[in-house]
């Protein structure tokens, strides 16, 4: 506690300038701490302090006992965060005790460092937290202007109950006000917001009640911003963001900032506030901040001036006379007035008609005044850069990662831009996208995945108790409450085992019309991370916590839909021709478990994307936007896959859950093993406002349209066909799909902080055995609208299989519209009793206001009677899959526990006599049926049956006797019923 004591109080009184000795170096060593120095505390006099603590890492192959290690260095560890003061080449050597040469093992007290044409230096490891990174957004500002300063900081190691502690240089001013914080990724807030800013939706045995606290404390050398109470477990880039709003300084000069961090377990260490954790700001009189501005919008469209046009803009500046844009072709060489548009009021300026393929760097002249001078200079490329610059081939055979890594950090440092990628096969590991950077698959051009990608991140929590599915038996991914690993699948917590990888990214494009294929080395499977060490990549694009996003084909304004005769898209032209001529789709192929993981990501658009057309193996999700908002999906056309093909919804991989809300998506057309549409499975937080028009079910062995609550989450206002993304062209169709529809709501609570518990209970005369959860509010779905479908073939009659397609022979699994809401058991039906309730006390729950209209069901038929006898059981924790269901008591549609149910101008029909019910209703409150047409069998006197259901409407409906189209015969009207129809 002493040497803790003596830390903090050396940095209370820590002096802000910036000197040699901030950077972990000390004059006449010739040795400093280089720019990734974790381990480096001090280099000072004689000696080199080295930190050791303890912290809990795991891999993907660590046992889940052994994730607690050592953070002490080894030798090579040392050796490797060492530089030179001046750049010059250096040799070190360190030396035991005994003066031995040590080329392994750990570091220890009382080791020598020898430096070559230096001295050598005493080691002294002591307690201490590896060392964060801090650092500015931009590392200069103009004096006497008024601008934000943003600083992003990231622990050197994780820990829950952190604390942070940030030393704001004199004359910047830090209020709860003009100061935003954004902690792990989880959102910008003002400080004064911070304690109440929601934590996500969590169970009662979630240790956390906010995401942190602030104290802004006057010290002598500034202020000192301390952040309490910060959950540092989850890596999702930056730990904190910084915002300080309305800066201005006076004064010309260096400021310095510096952080610092405490961890809370496995022990109490603090990072020395050296090094990498100083970031210094340079505020000069000339114009500091001047900058290119980019194209953020979400829908490419290139024209003539795209490449040979820049704009620019700065921090306005008072006093300032003859400002001029100049430019230069030969990297700064030479300079010369550029033929611009200056606008010095709102600082800004503009040159068009730029030579194409050059590399322009400009900057302002300031002719007079106190901001007198040249500005910083900005840069761009006046074109697609073509990749083939950097070395590559293009040749099929060579590994270009390195080579496309090179390129896009290079636009990205530029200012962005976009790299073309040229006919030719481009072969990749692992991707590093960038912001600002687009990449462009010209039509004849190819990017392979080859084996070998990024390891997958090491995490704080080990997931080994859980990586695929989820029992209803199994309470291991409910052991420990808070380890968010074990609350969604293994494919959607790690990130980086990608062909493309992007972490809080900005503005970012993947377009063109040639090909990306995952090639065979994309794998789909759950246990993926059993595979060997360069087999373990399982996604094409992985975007977590990135905004502004756009991946498709050249952009067309017509819609896209399906040509049954060719069994292929086709745009539907102005006057209603069929464009069959789609090669301005981006060709996708064997995009492994997905194609698409977005987590966390906001303001998305892919659109004419054209999945399979190459190759149907290593296919499984296509789209999966998990906690994303504004998320526009347009013509799509999948031949094949082996899961969802557009699924929205929110899982705890980030280490904290985010809502959910407008997507909008149309023109979809597929064939899958799963379902076409899904919401869910991982529902850890809302989902609202998701509208979807025109699809075209091929084959679903799961349901055509999805929509299901498992974790306790609010799905509302979910609307299909109803004209909110565009004017509906045709009708939605649904072909060969397990069940059109099913619409439900389970109890699996996969959140931070639940509890479950084995119960053995009966359901329906059914034995079970199976965990109930204890502490999660059943989740809510409400205000469905479905309009205008058409379906028919109603069995899992998907060509994933192999066939395309497979007649209905009768030995196909099928099922029956499904709209399912869930109850727990009676306590009387429980061994023991249940000895729980819900927070909320609520025992049920019901989905409310349900819409079918115009919407028509043909289904196989030869039902028998005795079916009607069937009693589902309700849907559970590792159950929740309308196949769960089983056999069902009616073929056109089965509803339970639903509060408000509308059936208007629709018809179920078969194409073979069924015995069954044509509609049930159980545990339904409040349900219109208005204007349907139904047939019933002979040997089933009751079309409708109603059993614990009230206030049911029937008005102007009919029915068939045996078949449509024989005699029909109307239905009484009956108003608020319980009775049998």
């Amino acid at each position: 506690m002493k040497l803790l004591s003596l830390v903090l109080c050396t940095l209370v009184g820590y002096v802000l300038s910036a000197k040699a000795g901030d950077q972990g170096g000390q004059p006449g060593t010739g040795v400093q701490a280089g720019s990734n120095a974790t381990h480096i505390l001090r280099i000072s006099g004689d000696t080199l302090v080295v930190a050791t603590g303890s912290t809990y890492v795991f891999t993907v192959d660590t046992h889940p006992d052994s994730g607690l290690v050592s953070t002490r260095p080894t030798v090579p560890q040392l050796l490797s965060q060492l530089t030179a003061q001046n750049g010059a080449a250096q040799q070190y050597v360190l030396s035991g005790k005994n003066g031995t040469p040590k080329t392994d093992g750990l570091v220890e007290t009382g080791d020598r460092l020898s430096i070559t044409g230096g001295p050598s230096l005493y080691v002294l490891v002591r307690p201490a937290a590896l060392s964060g990174k801090l650092q500015l957004e931009r590392n200069a500002i103009t004096q006497h202007t008024r601008s934000s300063v943003i600083l992003y900081f990231t622990a050197g190691q994780r820990s829950p109950a952190a604390t942070v502690k940030i030393y704001i240089p004199a004359g910047i001013s830090v209020t709860p006000d003009n100061t935003t914080v954004n902690v792990i990724g989880r959102g910008d807030v003002k400080l004064k917001d911070l304690a109440t800013q929601s934590i996500g939706r969590v169970g009662s045995k979630y240790s956390y009640s906010k995401v942190g606290t602030y104290a802004i404390t006057p010290i002598p050398a500034g202020t000192l911003l301390t952040l309490s109470g910060l959950d540092l477990r989850p890596a999702n880039g930056a730990d904190i963001k910084l915002v300080i709003a309305d800066v201005s300084l006076g004064k010309a000069g260096r400021y310095a900032f510096k952080a610092t961090y405490t961890t809370a377990v496995p022990e109490v260490l603090t990072s020395a506030g050296t090094g990498t954790e100083v970031a210094t700001l340079d505020v000069t009189p000339t114009i500091a901040d001047f900058h290119r501005e980019t194209d953020g919008s979400l829908q490419y469209r290139e024209s003539a001036g795209t490449y040979t046009t820049a704009r620019f803009s700065w921090s306005p500046v008072k006093g300032a006379t003859g400002i001029q844009l100049m430019q230069s072709v030969d990297e700064g060489k030479t300079w010369a007035k550029a033929a611009a548009n200056v606008d010095v009021q709102r600082a800004s300026a503009t040159v068009k008609k730029l030579l194409p393929g050059k590399r322009y760097s400009f900057r302002l002249i300031v002719k007079d005044g106190p901001h007198k001078g040249f500005s910083n200079i900005a840069r761009c490329y006046s074109g697609k850069m073509d990749i083939k610059q950097f070395g590559a081939t293009g040749e099929e055979k060579e590994d270009c990662t390195e080579k496309v890594n090179q390129a896009i950090a290079y636009l990205h440092s530029i200012g962005g831009g976009t790299l073309l990628f040229s006919p030719g096969t481009y072969s990749v590991r692992t991707v590093h996208l960038q912001s600002n950077v687009y990449l462009y698959i010209d039509k004849a051009a190819t990017i392979k995945a080859l084996k070998g990608a990024d390891a997958p991140e090491t995490t704080w929590f080990s997931d080994k108790k859980y990586r695929s599915g989820l029992s209803p038996t199994d309470a291991g991914p409910y052991e420990d409450p808070e380890n968010y690993m074990t609350k969604q699948d293994v494919g959607h917590h790690y990130f980086r085992n990608t062909m493309f990888f992007g972490e809080r990214l900005d503005n970012i494009k993947i377009i063109g019309n040639g090909r990306i294929t995952g090639n065979g080395n994309l794998v789909t499977g759950d246990k993926v991370m059993n595979n060997a060490p360069d087999n373990r990549a399982d996604k094409m694009f992985t975007l977590k916590l990135c905004t502004n996003i756009e991946i498709g084909g050249i952009h067309r304004a017509e819609d896209l839909w399906y040509d049954e005769t060719k069994d292929a898209p086709y745009y539907i032209g102005k006057k209603g021709e069929k464009i069959t001529d789609t090669g301005n789709m981006l060709q996708i192929d064997r995009g492994g478990h997905f194609v698409l993981l977005a987590t966390g990501s906001d303001h998305i658009n892919v659109h004419n994307t054209y999945f399979g057309q190459h190759g149907t193996s290593n296919a499984r999700d296509i789209y999966d936007f998990m906690a994303c908002n504004d998320v526009t999906v347009t013509n799509i056309y999948s031949k094949v896959s082996s899961d969802d093909i557009v699924k929205p919804g929110s899982d705890c991989s980030l280490g904290f859950t985010r809502p959910v809300s407008h997507h909008r998506v149309r023109n979809i057309i597929g064939d899958t093993n799963c379902n076409l549409f899904q919401i869910g499975s991982e529902t850890a937080d809302d989902i609202m406002d998701i509208c979807v028009d025109n699809i075209y079910i091929l084959g679903a062995n799961k349901a055509g349209f999805s929509i299901s609550t498992n974790d306790g989450a609010h799905i509302k206002d979910i609307h299909l066909n109803c004209g909110h993304t565009g004017a509906i062209h045709s009708r939605s169709k649904m072909y060969r799909s397990y069940t059109p529809f099913f619409i439900s709501i389970s109890n699996r609570a996969r959140i931070l902080g639940a509890e479950v518990g084995k119960y053995a209970f009966t359901d329906n005369g059914v034995a079970h055995h199976e965990l109930l959860v204890k502490n999660v509010n059943i989740g809510q779905v409400e205000n469905i609208i479905l309009n205008g479908i058409d379906i028919y073939e109603v069995y899992a009659g998907s060509s994933f299989s192999g066939q395309r397609w497979k007649a209905y022979d009768g030995s196909q699994r099928r099922s029956t519209p499904i709209v399912a809401g869930y109850g727990l058991p009676a306590g009387k039906d429980v061994q023991g009793g249940l000895d729980f309730k819900l927070p909320n006390g609520k025992h049920t729950g019901y989905i409310k206001n349900v819409v079918f209209n115009d919407v028509h069901v043909l289904v196989k038929g030869t039902n028998p009677a005795s079916d009607t006898a069937m009693a589902p059981p309700e849907l559970g924790v590792g159950q929740y899959n309308a196949s769960n269901l089983k056999v069902l008591p009616s073929y056109g549609l089965w509803a339970r526990h639903v509060n408000g149910l509308t059936v208007t101008n629709s018809s179920f029909n078969f194409e073979k006599p069924d015995g069954r019910y044509a509609i049930m209703m159980d545990d339904v409150h409040g349900a219109r049926i208005s204007g349907v047409k139904m047939v019933k069998t002979p040997g089933n006197n009751v079309l409708i049956k109603l059993k614990n259901s009230t206030g049911v409407d029937l008005e102007k409906s009919a029915f068939y006797n045996t078949a449509w189209g024989s005699a029909q015969a109307d239905l009484p009207a009956r108003q608020n019923t319980d009775r049998d129809f």
